[in-house]
């Protein structure tokens, strides 16, 4: 058997410790992983270290409210009285009906006037725009000093962090096709003015600064710090060294990879007085166990081998749901 050290923590105090990280922490990985039992644990340990934080969601499949036990909307929700912790569950679908083009119609209405701009290079999907756009809001929100973002499954995020390039691409063909019909609308009375008029009334600006900004945040490894969750299974393995090879091409840095579910003993990563209160898998006397256990140990030993330059945590599977806050205390002190 491969044996991963793993440093035992002395204590889980009320207040978890200080939290060592960037501005922005993503959590990325294959559906079902953790990512946002993850994410919520970070955002409480934050908090509680006196760091006003927001945690957000941009999973479709929304499950952040059920780790607080709390509800939390479409806008910033206090979750804590006594910590600034912030959380919002973005929800693109219902603003893609109210987005709205300057000339009065859905801005990603193929039948619209910018159906035809769009051509066979067409505008990722809108609620996937407009998720970006919401996170480019949240993240930028100067309310908070630190956001957490529990990212939707790989595909998803993947497609996520492609707009910037596909948008820079969508922009300039608005201001080729706005130039290249600059002339008839002058003719027309001068409706969209000169270029910058034009360019100001799509708000090309704005939103192609705001592209910029997230590229460079996300590239920045001194503000960004992207975490992979995986379980230790070869799938998820495998699923996740394509997420990683493609966060490389992005110039996003990877410094953290989470092993969520290692069926050992709770007290390895947790002091006694709570590791008592969990069950401890009987991997000497119970057959299921032992066999769960040795699948586990040789993926664990692929995961040193994919990512043993990098800081591997482990997080035990443990008995107890992972629901409110004393459980998030649990899993942010085995992620310290």
């Amino acid at each position: 058997m491969v044996e991963l050290e793993v440093e035992a923590v002395d204590a889980i105090a009320e207040e978890v410790g200080p939290l060592d990280a960037p501005e922005y922490v993503l959590f990325g990985g294959k559906g079902g992983v953790g990512k946002t039992t993850m994410a919520a644990a970070t955002g409480l340990a934050s908090a509680l270290d006196d760091t006003r934080t927001l945690v957000i969601s941009t999973d479709p499949a929304h499950s952040l409210a059920d780790m607080y036990d709390v509800h939390i909307g479409p806008e910033p929700t206090k979750l804590l009285e006594d910590a600034p912790l912030y959380g919002v569950e973005l929800d693109p679908t219902a603003t893609v009906e109210n987005a709205e083009s300057p000339f009065g119609q859905s801005l990603f209405d193929t039948e619209g006037p910018l159906g035809a701009l769009l051509g066979d290079g067409a505008m990722p999907g809108a609620d996937e725009a407009i998720a970006l756009q919401q996170l480019l809001t949240s993240m930028e929100d100067d309310r908070f000093d630190r956001t957490v973002v529990d990212t939707a499954p790989t595909g998803h995020t993947l497609r996520l962090l492609e707009l910037p390039d596909l948008l820079d691409s969508f922009l300039g063909r608005m201001l080729s096709w706005q130039q290249r019909m600059g002339n008839v609308f002058e003719e027309l009375g001068g409706v969209m003015g000169d270029d910058s008029d034009a360019q100001a009334e799509f708000g090309l600006d704005e939103l192609a600064e705001q592209i910029q900004r997230l590229r460079e945040a996300l590239q920045d490894p001194t503000r960004t710090d992207f975490r992979i969750v995986v379980v230790p299974e070869t799938l998820s393995l495998v699923e996740s060294q394509t997420l990683l090879d493609r966060l490389n091409s992005f110039n996003i840095t990877v410094d953290t990879i989470i092993v969520n579910r290692v069926l050992e003993d709770p007290g390895n990563v947790a002091p006694p007085d709570v590791a008592d209160a969990f069950a401890v898998p009987d991997t000497e006397h119970c057959a299921f166990c032992r066999a769960r256990w040795q699948v586990q140990q040789s993926a664990l030993h692929d995961a040193q081998k994919l990512f043993g330059h990098r800081q591997i945590k482990r997080v035990p599977l443990l008995a107890a749901e992972l629901r409110g806050i004393d459980m998030l205390r649990v899993v942010a002190a085995c992620l310290d």
